[in-house]
């Protein structure tokens, strides 16, 4: 699956416009507004403020369809029960975690098929981990589990400074080789972008190379992305959607504790 924003197009012309990521319509409106408009669509709602364009090849969007949008939906809405909201959110996450999968280095090999045949196919380099900081990332293990039954993980927990309010480390555990492997960070919204950028710095002081680091998020802020990239140029985060407003309760929701 490649990580590009699709393409809509138009019944009536005939023509392809490119597909704005989903937002919000106007509160003070009367009139509903769509969730896609076309580019040459007539709005007063603002538009989005960045895409993945303006940041960068670093910044790759899942392809962006009705599921994607259901999911994002039932996440954003406030009247969803629990039930519902944790059963989306893995399958939203599934889907991250399967095209992160894809971001991993691979190599071609040859196998023989029951009757005999050979066929010319691909299988991944080894020396892939998780990473999952604390805790809302940990709602993503288990997404990462279903697809690589055997893969490390690691855990950071960061916490805001109750005197400064700055990010700080209180505690993490990595395989003892992670400086020698793919690392999947996985932190299901990024708000600021300050909690990710520590823990990517405490990844480096263990010898990771941000290069070697794929972010994992369901949803991210313009402002958090633009933070971690241009503090770690290198790095790649896989994400669903890039809005101003992001779900800042998944993790209370996700875990019950609202």
């Amino acid at each position: 699956m490649p990580c590009h924003n699709q393409q809509l197009n138009s019944v009536n012309s005939g023509q392809e416009h490119p597909m704005k990521q989903v937002r919000f319509a106007n509160s003070s409106s009367s009139s509903s507004v769509p969730a896609v408009l076309n580019s040459s669509e007539p709005t007063d709602v603002p538009t989005q403020p960045a895409s993945q364009d303006s940041l960068g090849p670093q910044l790759k969007l899942l392809p962006l369809n009705d599921q994607i949008r259901e999911l994002q939906t039932i996440i954003r809405d406030k009247t969803t029960s629990r039930g519902d909201f944790v059963f989306c959110a893995d399958r939203l996450i599934r889907l991250v975690v399967e095209e992160g999968l894809n971001q991993l280095p691979f190599s071609e090999c040859t196998v023989t098929t029951p009757t005999g045949y050979k066929y010319e196919g691909v299988k991944f380099e080894r020396g892939n981990c998780g990473v999952s900081i604390m805790r809302s990332g940990e709602a993503m293990e288990q997404g990462l589990r279903d697809c690589c039954r055997s893969i490390r993980i690691g855990k950071i927990l960061i916490q805001s400074d109750e005197e400064t309010q700055k990010a700080k480390v209180y505690y993490a555990k990595f395989p003892p080789d992670v400086y020698r492997r793919k690392v999947l960070l996985m932190y299901p919204i990024l708000s600021t972008g300050n909690t990710v950028i520590e823990a990517v710095r405490v990844l480096i002081e263990h010898g990771v190379q941000p290069r070697h680091i794929i972010l994992l998020s369901l949803f991210s802020t313009p402002h958090g992305a633009k933070s971690i990239i241009q503090e770690f140029p290198d790095i790649t985060i896989l994400t669903t959607e890039v809005h101003p407003v992001a779900p800042t309760h998944f993790g209370q929701r996700y875990f019950g504790t609202d």
